[in-house]
């Protein structure tokens, strides 16, 4: 053989044997990928029903993609234990049965010495046994029993991926951590309110300061959503401060001129509910208080009363308590202002009455004023008297002047009007100029404020705690809405099994009715004529008394208890005599395996609930022993 034949018999053996390599190292490296996917899709099972148990929809549906990375690490293995092409070829040779020739031949192609007839041989053969045999015996196993995995696996993530999700665990939060919301707190906006108050001093300003800016937070958290125990505490705080603030007036050091001015207030029966206002700082009743005594008519009164705010004045300032002491000097001010308005404006209209030129509407707010002594009634007696003087001609008005010239000359020492107010109302009206001046001052007092400095405070810090009360309670209500709802479900569950347990003994009373019926039939006479039965007759019980077995009309219900709590309220005549004797609770001390063996003595701690006469042998009044009676029952 020449070398223009073994070159072409080469030639004819490299591309055959390169075919077939790269159709066995394919078929290799399929099945490591294969057998990464079944193993990685094994594996991805796991997350998946981990993901669909802890209701994570996206991370279920994104499991499978270990299936991926295992065909990926699969053929990364595949790559790094690659065949050679000796190991092709050995591989070839055991399954053609070709007896290494193609092995041989391998390890020859690349041999320079072609000359060689025994090596052209054995190519030649190679070449040939490549070509004739069938290629389906040299084909690698591509499938193993591990990759039954593949469908398996691939069936467990459909389900998991098409299963619902589980419904979601009722977990019960700890009391006060659900949220509550509210978009507008108007309750909060009044206690912010409280830094626009005139402030008793620079401290107390601050306080209101910071009690402003606390409310104006805990608005804007609200909005937002806060835990409703959080919101409830601030609010506490609120209210708190808020309270705080309230008793601030003689507090602390300054306790002891407090209660000196209090202990000078009382020793006058005049003030001595003043007195006692001010020592439990409500300055609004007090202020009230001080209102009727200036109002009062008698003047002597109101010189009595002045005098004991004086010396309870000068108590709290020698005590160390000068804001208390102005707050008494304010309310003496307030006592001449309100005394004099209403002395003027009763000696007015006792002159107006005298002259002939009073109303019934005057003559009654001038009652007013003397039964009630507000500041109140003095306002509407101003704006009347006002309104009455502007509708005056000037005769009436002179006559009107004239009259009170003669009162004032007839009262001189002042018993029954100040003369020299009635002197010079009299010449104001004596003029047009002292007319107008005399209107306008009437306009005025009918405006004119007299509540004092620190009851406008405590009304406004009244009115701020109210408004944080009435968050307080906004935020009740978002909690029992929750609440309701879900007793509302659980009734509704409820009365659909009792409508159904009701159908189901409306059917068996039924079934016992006709059941009944057919047994008085069999016991009847011939011919249908039912046997007389004992009982069975008119009448209650005996012979001739009819005896009903349940077929009546049982449809019906219970009207509901309108009430608004369950607590019971004993309504039994009261005793309008004496009061309640046996009023004493006594206790013994027990000792230890010893057993009770007083008697009742008329104490009712000590009546033993099995006697079921002790209640009469009690010191309980007649009026009650029915009622109580009812709890010593044996």
């Amino acid at each position: 053989m020449t070398n223009a034949d073994r070159k072409p018999t080469f030639a004819r053996f490299h591309p055959l044997f390169e075919r077939w390599a790269r159709r066995v190292r394919a078929r290799l490296a399929l099945r490591h990928a294969l057998t990464g996917a079944a193993i990685g899709l094994a594996l991805a099972t796991i997350p998946a029903a981990v993901a669909w148990k802890t209701r994570h929809a996206p991370l279920r549906l994104a499991a499978p993609i270990v299936g991926v990375v295992g065909a990926a690490v699969g053929l990364v293995i595949a790559r790094r234990r690659r065949w050679s092409d000796s190991d092709v070829a050995l591989y070839l040779d055991e399954r053609l049965d070709t007896q290494e020739t193609i092995a041989t031949a391998v390890e020859m192609r690349n041999d320079a010495e072609l000359d060689d007839p025994a090596r052209a041989v054995v190519v030649t053969s190679a070449a040939e046994a490549l070509s004739s045999r069938d290629a389906k015996r040299a084909r690698p196993r591509t499938l193993r029993p591990i990759h039954a995995l593949l469908p398996l696996a691939t069936l467990a993530l459909v389900v998991i991926a098409r299963a619902p999700l589980p419904a979601a665990p009722v977990v019960g939060s700890p009391p006060g951590t659900a949220k509550v919301q509210i978009a507008q707190a108007d309750g909060l906006e009044k206690v912010a309110k409280v830094a626009q108050m005139d402030a008793r001093d620079e401290a107390q300003r601050e306080r209101l300061q910071k009690i402003a800016k606390d409310a104006e937070k805990l608005k804007e958290d609200l909005a937002k959503g806060l835990e409703k125990r959080d919101a409830q505490d601030r609010i506490s705080r609120l209210e708190d401060a808020l309270a705080q603030e309230r008793l601030s007036l003689g507090d602390g050091e300054k306790r002891a001129g407090l209660e000196s001015a209090v202990g000078k207030l009382e020793e006058n029966e005049l003030t001595k509910k003043a007195g006692k206002a001010l020592g439990d700082h409500d300055l609004e009743s007090m202020d009230k208080e001080m209102e009727k005594i200036a109002n009062q008519r008698e003047k002597a009164d109101r010189e009595l009363a002045k005098k004991s705010l004086e010396d309870a004045r000068d108590a709290a300032k020698k005590n160390g308590a000068p804001d208390v002491a102005k707050a008494l000097d304010d309310e003496k001010n307030l006592m001449d202002r309100r005394g004099k308005r209403a002395e003027m404006l009763r000696d007015l209209a006792k002159g107006m009455d005298k002259a002939g030129e009073s109303n019934d509407e005057l003559k009654n707010q001038a009652e007013s004023l003397d039964r009630d002594g507000s500041d109140a009634a003095a306002k509407k007696l101003a704006e009347s008297m006002g309104k009455a003087l502007e509708k005056m001609t000037p005769e009436e008005r002179k006559r009107l002047a004239d009259k009170l010239r003669q009162m004032a000359k007839q009262n001189p020492g002042g018993k029954s009007g100040d003369p020299q107010e009635l002197k010079d109302l009299a010449d104001d009206l004596a003029t047009p100029e002292g007319q107008k001046k005399l209107e306008d001052e009437l306009k005025d007092l009918a405006k004119d404020d007299t509540e004092s400095d620190e009851a406008k405070r405590q009304q406004e810090l009244d009115d701020a705690q109210n408004g944080a009360q009435d968050t307080e309670r906004e935020l009740g209500k978002q909690g029992q809405q929750g609440q309701q709802g879900q007793q509302g479900q659980q009734g509704q569950q409820g009365q659909q099994g009792q409508q159904g347990q009701q159908g189901q003994q409306g059917q068996q009373g039924q079934q016992g009715q006709q059941g009944q019926q057919g047994q008085q039939g069999q016991q009847g006479q011939p011919g249908g004529t039912p046997i007389p039965i004992p009982g069975d007759g008119p009448g209650t019980g005996g012979p001739g008394s009819h005896h009903d077995p349940g077929t009546g009309n049982h449809t019906g219900k219970t009207n509901p208890v309108d009430a608004q709590s369950l607590k019971s309220r004993a309504k039994g005549p009261m005793n309008k005599g004496a009061a309640m004797p046996g009023s004493v609770s006594t206790f013994s001390q027990g000792k230890a395996g010893g057993t009770a063996n007083t008697r009742g003595t008329g104490d009712l701690r000590v009546v033993g609930p099995s006697e079921v006469d002790g209640v009469n042998r009690s010191d309980v009044p007649e009026e009650y022993r029915d009622q109580v009676r009812q709890y010593f029952q044996p």
